[in-house]
């Protein structure tokens, strides 16, 4: 008879493994002496697959998911208590999850219960005003007893006691390292970096001794350079500098105008970046050159912006680099970090690295080498008509493989057609505006095109063992119109005008609502046109928010309370006409080819003659986007043969499912999680919901609506036995209610 019931239950166990067979591996049980497995570093792994090898939440569980714990970070619950949303990657060491809050504050807390253990305040002490920028997660080092955890805020890289929250004060200057150090002096480009805006919004990657990471800059005419730099993680010393602008004598310095190192910042790292432990080689991705949309003062192909870029980790050197857009025009930044992968490739395994793009392509290069896995075309773009003074590049690179996962070109075909209405309204502007190629360039008529916030972006991308990658993505259309601010033109240059077009003009715009009305709905728009500001904020509100940032918005601490208050009296309308003594600087790039200027410094800070009109999402008279659907979507590609296995729309609007409408994809941000467990999990949509889909199918196999929107990515790991999913919940985008809080969920628990 025992031996009949040993057969029976042998069979049952056969059955009950089957379904999970494709993974290999069986379902693991609560068994309290399991070890734990974390989630140590951005991305997961120094690879930033985003993978696990998890089990235990499976396809065939996961619909019995529930809430564990909820910890309030106490931030966004009142007016006064704002910041940004949370952006934040946490991780998880030995049982103890370390993240950030929406006001930066870092915070330790027991990864099985989210009981606080303690949290540490960057502005508790006097005289420090709040910086708020998006923080999208922090390092951890350890050597025996000295753990440290390593993160920025605004200009201040910190090392704090992973054990006690305490700055470490044998780092830097009692724990603090300023992100100014590297970047220049007026003996190397020209001026002084030390009041210039450089933050970090996503950590770096820890080499031995080394942190090394990159940053985030103005994208206007006062940006300084972009460099990746390595500091010392036990002393905060700069260990080296990698120049992504190249300064005169340097590899890439000709592919930039002679004097272009002296006026022009940016081409920096501010997606992230991963590391190769057994190369000793960081992989980093680089943004565009400053200023977006107008390189007239940047003649070239303009290295190493917008580049994948191998660097040995110890000395800082280039080992390849591949560059995605040349001579950028059109804010492609290279928008989250590659991923390390490995693939069969001609018959055989390839260490490789792949990088998802904002324009929806995937380029896949060998680890060692930074050849092309899939061949990579150049491909004549549109040159004319261009700005004066404007040189685009004649070819861009495509990838032969994978096809883009975002659409690439728009025509009356991909136009909305959810109502009679909604394709009359954006019919209108189409038929009134350039567009064609993704690489028209930027004009003064206005043009219609893909960019700023679609396909991948900063949430990163997903890989499993097998080479399958998972990227989401957005289908979004932006309205870009070229102003002329030249003083030849007789625009009223006052002090606050040139201020207000070098610092805050790349994002924001002042309305042409009188002139064109189908623009983006203003509800839409993460940057809010600043036409009427002063009917929502008073003068005192302005000052304030320039001062500390908020969302999406930096500091400009860095700027004098003077040019706060020219910035403030220009937006309100009560600036004092134009003299000699505050007129800015006015650069003509058209001078006999060279620039001149007004000021004593005819480099810094560029003042280029022609600006954007801001960042302007068009959509239609309804506040949906001016596409067909998907507007969003999560993707399935295999990178071993370059197809896909599959696309599905991302997030839904809740009206328009109750019209009847299937799931249309929403704009999304935040990026997935793959697992063993057969599953990937994503948050990121207008629907503040946080999904489980099917990796094999892309199907849908649980949801949650969270407390508030998760415009972050997700975590998992294991502690005594029991696996955990955890999200923070920042909200606060697409003008959706705010939050402060991380959710974590697991399995019921059972009795063994």
């Amino acid at each position: 008879m025992n031996s009949l019931l040993k057969v029976c239950f042998g069979l049952l166990a056969l059955g009950l493994y089957w379904p999970l067979r494709w993974e290999k591996s069986v379902v693991t049980t609560y068994q309290a002496d399991q070890p734990s497995s974390d989630w140590p570093t951005y991305g997961g792994n120094n690879a930033g697959n985003r993978y696990s090898p998890l089990t235990q939440i499976n396809t065939q569980n996961v619909k019995n998911l529930q809430l564990a714990w909820t910890y309030e970070t106490g931030d966004n619950t009142k007016p006064d208590q704002r910041g940004n949303d949370i952006q934040c990657q946490p991780i998880v060491i030995k049982g103890v999850l370390y993240g950030t809050s929406p006001r930066m504050k870092l915070f330790a807390v027991e990864a099985a219960t989210g009981k606080q253990l303690w949290q540490f305040d960057p502005f508790s002490e006097p005289g420090k005003r709040p910086r708020f920028h998006p923080l999208r997660g922090v390092v951890y080092w350890e050597d025996g007893a000295d753990k440290r955890l390593l993160y920025s805020v605004g200009s201040s890289l910190y090392a704090i006691d992973a054990q006690t929250g305490k700055p470490v004060t044998s780092f830097g200057t009692n724990g603090e390292v300023d992100l100014h150090e590297g970047l220049g002096d007026k003996e190397t480009i020209g001026h002084d970096v030390a009041t210039l805006s450089i933050r970090s919004t996503t950590p770096g990657v820890i080499y031995k001794d080394l942190l090394v990471m990159g940053s985030s800059v103005s994208e206007g005419g006062d940006a300084p350079p972009g460099y990746i730099r390595a500091f010392n993680v036990r002393t905060g010393k700069l260990a080296w500098v990698f120049h992504t602008i190249p300064l005169p004598g340097e590899y890439g310095y000709e592919t930039w105008g002679k004097d272009s190192y002296k006026k022009l910042g940016g081409a920096n790292c501010w997606a992230g970046m991963v590391i190769d432990e057994k190369r000793g080689i960081v992989y980093a991705s680089t943004g565009s050159a400053s200023v977006d949309f107008y390189g007239g003062a940047r003649p070239g192909q303009n290295l190493f912006a917008n580049c994948v870029i191998a660097i040995n980790a110890q000395t800082g050197k280039r080992v390849w680099h591949f560059q995605t857009v040349h001579h950028d025009l059109w804010d492609r930044d290279l928008p989250c970090p590659p991923n390390l992968i490995r693939v069969k490739h001609n018959g055989k395994m390839v260490d490789a690295v792949a990088q998802a793009t904002k324009d929806g392509y995937v380029f896949v290069f060998d680890r060692d080498t930074g050849k092309p896995l899939f061949p990579v075309k150049e491909v004549p773009v549109p040159t004319i008509p261009a700005l004066p003074g404007e040189k685009p590049w004649p070819t861009q690179p495509v990838p032969t493989k994978p096809a883009p996962f975002c659409l690439q070109e728009l025509t009356e075909s991909t136009i909305t057609s959810r109502t009679p209405e909604a394709r009359a309204y954006v019919l209108e502007r189409y038929r009134n505006s350039r567009h064609g190629s993704k690489y028209l360039p930027p004009s003064e008529e206005g043009s219609l095109f893909f960019a700023i916030g679609g396909g991948a972006e900063w949430g990163g991308t997903a890989a499993d063992p097998s080479g399958i990658f998972y990227v989401n993505s957005n289908n979004m259309l932006w309205w870009l119109k070229m102003r002329d601010v030249r003083e030849s033109q007789g625009v009223a240059m006052t002090r606050g005008t040139g201020l207000f077009n070098t610092n805050c003009s790349i994002c924001h715009s002042l309305s042409e609502k009188s002139k064109s009305k189908p623009v983006a709905n203003a509800a839409s728009q993460a940057y809010p046109d600043l036409t009427d500001v002063g009917s929502r904020l008073s003068a005192e509100q302005i000052q304030n928010l320039l001062a500390t940032g908020r969302g999406r918005m930096p500091s400009f601490a860095h700027l004098s309370k003077e040019d706060r208050d020219a910035i403030v009296n220009f937006l309100l309308k009560k600036e004092k006409p134009a003299t000699p003594s505050n007129a800015p600087a006015v650069v003509d790039v058209h001078t006999s080819g060279s620039t001149a200027a007004t000021s004593k410094n005819a480099d810094f800070p560029y003042s280029p003659p022609f600006l954007n009109n801001g960042n302007i999402q068009f959509r239609d008279q309804d506040n949906y986007p001016a596409l067909k659907t998907p507007w969003g979507t999560l993707n399935a590609i295999d990178l071993n043969t370059g197809n896909f296995v599959w696309q599905v729309p991302l997030g839904e609007y809740p009206d328009l499912m109750k019209q009847g409408l299937p799931p249309t994809g929403t704009e999304n941000h935040g990026g997935p999680v793959v697992t063993a467990g057969g599953l990937v999990f994503i948050a990121a949509t207008y629907d503040e919901k946080l999904r489980a889909f099917d990796r094999k199918t892309g199907k849908i196999v649980w949801e949650y609506k969270l407390p508030a929107g998760g415009f972050a990515t997700p975590i998992t790991y294991m502690i005594d036995g029991r696996q955990y999913v955890v999200i923070a919940c920042g909200g606060t985008r697409y003008n959706l209610k705010s939050g402060g809080s991380y959710v974590a969920f697991s399995l019921p628990q059972t009795s063994n």
